[in-house]
């Protein structure tokens, strides 16, 4: 289905290093290194890369995180007092370009960068850890409500990806359902239920979220039906 034109350039990669968090004192991986050199995607993401809590991060189904450089400058206008520190690798992500956003971006989309090809698996859920990391209560409910969240890819070909590489649409799989839509619906408080199934039913949504979907889906049946 990829008659869509859609590409961009590798502006950075991030991977590996950990950091203390808060007062708490916990550990995370939130804190990336830049690579200026080529690195190797394999099932599990970028050699070298580091996920402290393997529970929510990290995995197949989250091989690689990728942040559209420009919704810092959306983050920036909700924080001006942070606006030095919020630079591409500053949440953790592991590939920053400019161009590509959660508006044209489609869970499903499958992506050649450099010679591996990656799938949109599904968004990223911010978390507390971003709050923490910047010292504000609420950067994450900022992050979830203006659906600036990036998304992750699994890994379809194992490969080398290096800052300056062309990442290139080659296959879509929906043209319903781009990260913003998938948020305005998730979000939405009584979602139309044909609309669930359609996104339950697109090829290559995380398993995780097509379990969600359809437990939600089966409850609101449930309510329409007692109605």
């Amino acid at each position: 289905m990829a008659n869509v034109e859609l590409k961009s350039t590798v502006t950075a990669i991030f991977a590996g290093g950990t950091g203390i968090l808060g007062e708490e004192g916990q550990r995370s991986g939130i804190f990336k290194n830049r690579s200026h050199v080529p690195v190797a995607v394999s099932a599990q993401g970028i050699a070298g890369d580091v996920q402290v809590d393997r529970r929510v991060h990290g995995g197949p189904e989250k091989a690689i995180h990728h942040f559209a450089a420009e919704s810092y400058k959306r983050l920036a206008q909700h924080f001006p007092d942070c606006e030095a520190e919020l630079i591409p690798g500053a949440i953790g992500e592991n590939l920053s370009t400019d161009g590509l956003t959660e508006w044209n971006v489609h869970i499903g989309d499958v992506f050649r960068i450099g010679t591996a090809t990656v799938q949109v698996s599904q968004p990223r859920s911010p978390c507390w850890k971003i709050n923490h990391r910047f010292n504000i209560d609420d950067m994450s409910l900022v992050v979830a409500k203006e659906r600036i969240t990036g998304w992750y890819y699994r890994v379809l070909g194992e490969g080398v990806i290096a800052p300056g590489d062309v990442i290139e649409l080659t296959d879509r799989t929906t043209d319903r359902f781009s990260i913003d839509a998938f948020w305005r619906l998730q979000l939405t408080h009584r979602p139309d239920l044909e609309d669930l199934e359609a996104l339950i039913a697109v090829p290559g949504l995380a398993d995780g979220w097509k379990l969600r979907l359809t437990e939600r889906l089966g409850w609101l049946r449930r309510r329409h039906a007692t109605a």
